[in-house]
């Protein structure tokens, strides 16, 4: 066969190994790709945290007698259309996209506390870091309704992310003596989170708790 005959399909083995090479580089690449993470508010450091904590004077948690969600009101109109929680699910969300009516229609979010991708909102729940009724017995049953309301929707103290709904209702509202995340590189950051809200909030800790969120400190 002639040299001019083969050239073409030489050529055109060479282009498709070429083609693969890239597909290959490109599927890594997508495999490979940093995960979208949640991004509330940046807490205190943990030296900041350790420090506050040896001040804390341990108090025993209270009841919650006469506790009910509806007297921590949320979700508050932050702009337009959008409440507290939608507004944390654009924030903690990638490329998501909202409708008229400013509800999360598609995107992508990285649940910290476990450690899973979810691309529907409604798999995710916007958690308070520091439970309702675990201020209502830390302090907050003082509290007034409007006062109540500002910490359920606190938007500039690290209060609320977007984490897997299941992994949020088996958390409830336990302190850290009782539930940490499972990502347990996320332990440091949680605790970080936990002592800035009650140091802002002033609201008291028991001995475990503080025993625990000591005890995570320590290895941060």
């Amino acid at each position: 066969m002639a040299l001019s005959a083969r050239i073409p399909t030489v050529y055109a083995r060479r282009l498709g190994v070429l083609a693969s090479t890239v597909a290959l580089a490109a599927l890594t690449s997508l495999v490979n790709a940093p995960v979208a993470q949640a991004a509330p508010p940046t807490p205190i450091s943990a030296s900041a945290a350790r420090a506050y904590l040896a001040t804390v004077t341990p108090r025993a948690e209270g009841s919650t007698s006469g506790y009910s969600r509806s007297l921590f009101p949320h979700w508050s109109t932050v702009s337009g259309s959008c409440n507290t929680r939608e507004t944390v699910l654009k924030r903690d969300g990638r490329n998501v996209v909202t409708d008229a009516n400013c509800a999360s229609v598609s995107g992508s979010w990285y649940s910290e506390y476990d450690g899973a991708t979810w691309t529907a909102a409604a798999d995710l729940d916007i958690d308070h870091v520091v439970p309702l009724a675990e201020a209502w017995r830390s302090g907050a049953n003082s509290w007034t309704t409007s006062k109540r309301q500002q910490f359920a929707n606190d938007l500039t103290r690290p209060q609320l992310i977007a984490v897997t709904d299941v992994v949020n209702q088996a958390k409830g509202d336990q302190d850290p003596a009782e539930w940490l995340p499972s990502t347990t590189s996320y332990r440091c950051t949680y605790a970080r989170m936990w002592v800035h809200v009650k140091q802002y909030w002033g609201l008291s800790m028991d001995s475990a708790e503080k025993t625990a969120l000591v005890n995570v400190l320590n290895g941060c």
